[in-house]
């Protein structure tokens, strides 16, 4: 009997667990339909929904035609309803947003789609309106990015330095000449400006028949050149005017403040999203490392558009208003950076003059000369001080007791380890010997400071370098470099360094800032922006920066070194102003016994100076740069020319007001 029973409830357990799976709908509901739709649309990809009248594949090659426009752009999808319209039918509401730039003003919409069950499988009625409401079949979408009003660059005094100025755009339009005549204009047109013709020609031919193949832009200015007369002879050539951020000429402060055009792919690519292809964006220097606030926000506007005529909106979907830009005001000197320009103008190698305010840091001046070839020797350059540095080795040396009195022994050549020092093949035979250190320090006898260098040690050294500024990082509103000083060298290598040699690097800013602590009587920060401007510079702009830095034989040498340590934060400065008296009356010296004669005749205050140059390469005689640095009242100058002779002849004349 009890078996009986366990086998009668053994099959009513199994009757009832049939019935109900015969009651169970495991078929897919219009919410995971609409749900699958969604996840495909936001990836512009429906392979995994089914429509009633098209293949997945068609729906998204589709989808791609239609947001091409806003490519990289794509949608964030959501179903926020799915209403059942019938027994196998049902409206889903899909929520879009579109998050189209920076701000948080995004572009967001509501759309429908029809579902519809057929053999178990929801399938969507699949029409353009799906993905934005009342877009037609023969209809897609494209973005266009408005740039707002830029902000111009200011330097000192408020005195606009960078602005909208007037220019033409050159080129030949192919709807004004045959086409058997157009690589002849070409080739005429690119001639008359100085271009590659075959080049030019190259361009104009490969463009597309109704083409305005822009060949040159050039300031609409007294500066120009080229007249109305000459381009219109050539036929099909075309004027266009309009409007370039520039500066007071083509060569005032470029490597500096850069310039202003159509993004390339490789600041579209560090930008992260910041600038799109097509922007109107800085493109080197202050312009591109400030672009956010220069450039300010570019307002938006989606248009729908025919496929077949993109040029020609049927209709706008969406806009965002345009953000002005914000001036950026620095502390440049208009009348001095040009005085430096034309102080370099006809020097072949790299050169470079900074003027930096003792008082306030103001950086003044940041002249490159044409030598440079567009690199930011100025503030990027990584060179040997020379000469120069035996301020920083002075300032070491009067902290261990020395004043300009104590004597020093100047000989023809010292030899340290086995390598030899010499003086230069110019130095003054009547001030060999027992000689004190302000005539050491005026004649600059490379063999009376080595012969001191078991009174300093490398880390004495390099805190003096530092505590004039030499190593000491700061955020000026550009990248830059500021020296770098070992703090541990021995045997020949502190000697060298003593020299301002072997694996000490500065750059022209960094000297002019070792120059200003001296005028100031501590220690000088630099800075490039005024006050209330941020010093921080946009995402990706620093790595493009790097390309602007100066490398030659010297450089990349020294930087080898296995010693040389990168400047860690440095402490308080401990530069005293009656350290910085001493240090002014050694550079007095150089002026009124030394190598710097040729300044005392300097209108104005008196000009306190220490002349350098640094031997760099393998030949013989080597190569030399020359470096001066000076001060005359609230004024510190820092002069460097590559390949120059001896600091007092190359450098010294560039100290001279024109």
């Amino acid at each position: 009997m009890g078996k009986l029973r366990r086998a009668t409830t053994v099959l009513t357990t199994a009757v009832l667990a049939v019935s109900l799976a015969a009651c169970t709908d495991d078929r897919p509901t219009a919410e995971d339909a609409a749900g699958t739709l969604a996840e495909g649309l936001a990836r512009l990809d429906v392979g995994q929904s089914a429509f009633t009248s098209a293949e997945p594949a068609e729906v998204t090659a589709q989808l791609a035609t239609i947001t091409e426009g806003l490519a990289p752009d794509m949608p964030q999808v959501s179903v926020a309803d799915v209403e059942e319209t019938g027994e196998d039918s049902a409206t889903a509401t899909l929520d879009y947003v579109w998050d189209l730039d920076e701000t948080d003003s995004d572009w967001t919409y509501s759309t429908t789609a029809e579902l519809t069950r057929v053999e178990d499988v929801w399938q969507t009625a699949w029409e353009p309106d799906v993905v934005v409401p009342d877009l037609l079949p023969n209809e897609k979408l494209t973005l266009t990015r408005v740039p707002g009003d830029r902000g111009d660059i200011t330097g000192a005094g408020g005195e606009v330095l960078v602005t909208e100025r007037p220019v033409i755009r050159v080129g030949i339009d192919k709807t004004l000449v045959p086409e058997a005549q157009q690589a002849a204009s070409a080739r005429a047109l690119a001639a008359l400006l100085d271009l590659d013709p075959a080049a030019y020609e190259e361009q104009v031919t490969t463009a597309g028949a109704d083409a305005f193949v822009v060949a040159l832009v050039l300031r609409d200015d007294a500066t120009r050149t080229v007249t109305d007369a000459q381009i219109d002879a050539v036929p099909g050539a075309l004027r266009q005017a309009d409007t370039l951020e520039l500066g007071p000429t083509r060569t005032f402060a470029r490597e500096l403040l850069g310039s202003v055009g159509e993004a390339t792919e490789e600041l579209v690519a560090q930008s992260d999203g910041a600038v799109r292809a097509g922007d109107v964006t800085g493109l080197g220097g202050l312009q591109l490392q400030h672009n956010a606030q220069l450039g300010g926000t570019p307002g938006l506007q989606v248009y729908a558009v025919p496929v077949d005529a993109p040029d020609k909106p049927t209709r706008q979907l969406f806009a965002t208003p345009a953000v002005d830009g914000t001036d950026l005001a620095t502390t440049i000197d208009a009348r001095l950076q040009g005085l430096g320009e034309k102080v370099l103008a006809d020097e072949p190698s790299a050169s470079s003059i900074v003027a930096i305010r003792p008082s306030t840091g103001e950086i003044l001046a940041a002249a490159n000369g044409p030598g440079s070839e567009g690199l930011q020797t100025a503030l990027l350059g990584q060179y040997p001080p020379g000469s120069t540095f035996k301020i920083a080795t002075s300032l070491a040396l009067l902290r261990k007791g020395f004043t300009p009195q104590t004597p020093t022994e100047c000989t023809d050549e010292v030899t340290v380890d086995g390598r030899k020092f010499n003086n230069a093949s110019t130095y003054p035979a009547q001030f060999l010997g027992t000689i004190p250190l302000l005539e050491t320090f005026a004649q600059s006898c490379n063999t009376g400071f080595i012969s001191t260098r078991d009174e300093i040690t490398q880390a004495d050294l390099a805190s003096a370098a530092a505590d004039l500024g030499i190593g000491v990082e700061s955020a000026i509103g550009t990248p830059a470099f500021f020296g770098s000083v070992p703090t541990e060298a021995e045997g020949t290598a502190h000697a060298a360094a003593m020299i301002g040699q072997g694996e000490v690097l500065v750059s022209p800013l960094s000297l002019a800032t070792m120059a200003a602590s001296v005028g100031a009587g501590s220690r000088v920060t630099p800075t490039l922006l005024a006050p209330g401007e941020s010093a921080e510079l946009d995402p990706g702009s620093e790595s493009a920066a790097a390309t602007d830095a100066p490398s030659n034989e010297a450089t990349a040498s020294a930087s080898a070194g296995e010693d040389a340590e990168a400047p860690s934060e440095a402490p308080p400065s401990a530069f005293t102003a009656g350290e910085s008296a001493t240090l002014k009356t050694l550079m007095a010296a150089v002026v009124g016994q030394g190598g710097a004669q040729l300044l005392q005749d300097v209108p104005g205050e008196p000009v306190l100076a220490k002349t350098g140059t640094a031997e760099f390469g393998s030949e013989t005689p080597p190569r030399t740069h020359a470096w001066v640095v000076a001060l005359q009242g609230d004024l510190a100058v820092a002069v460097f020319v590559e390949e120059g002779e001896l600091g007092s002849t190359s450098g010294g004349p560039s100290c001279r007001p024109s």
